[in-house]
């Protein structure tokens, strides 16, 4: 049986273009916010809309193991976008919660995500994210049940 190169499958396809939007959306947070990623803007975004999140909740919401998730909040609570104090109700676990100067970026950060969306969504219409999106998701959840079985 023949393989495909990796570069003529749908995944390699998929792969870059998460990687090119990345890229594009990072640069252009960048030039607004010089020391924010793309993923510690997502957790800012994630905690504002869910001040309970868990760093757990959070790492899987941005799809971080455990490891990098803690090295980013480490980074952020560094560089004062980020509190953390032991939890009131639970000892074992943090409390993360969004400094001022982290609020101040929550200002900034929607012009710039409605830009890069836009941008990169530029020609394709609702029908077909629609289709993509339901495609994405058969493939996800033919892989969830081969994990499972």
């Amino acid at each position: 049986m023949q393989l495909a190169l990796p570069s003529e499958t749908i995944f390699h396809s998929i792969e870059s273009t998460i990687k090119e939007y990345r890229r594009f959306a990072q640069q252009n947070i960048s030039e607004k916010i010089k020391d924010m990623t793309l993923d510690q803007g997502m957790v800012l975004i994630f905690l504002n809309e869910y001040p309970e999140l868990t760093q757990k909740e959070i790492a899987e919401l941005v799809f971080k193991d455990n490891g990098s998730m803690t090295r980013m909040i480490n980074t952020m609570v560094q560089k004062k976008y980020l509190k953390r104090s032991i939890h009131k109700e639970d000892r074992r676990r943090y409390k993360i919660e969004i400094t001022d100067k982290g609020m101040e970026v929550l200002q900034l950060l929607p012009p710039i995500i409605h830009h890069n969306r836009n941008s990169s969504l530029k020609g394709i219409t609702k029908n077909e994210i629609t289709q993509l999106e339901n495609t994405l998701n058969k493939i996800r959840t033919n892989c969830l049940k081969k994990t499972k079985s």
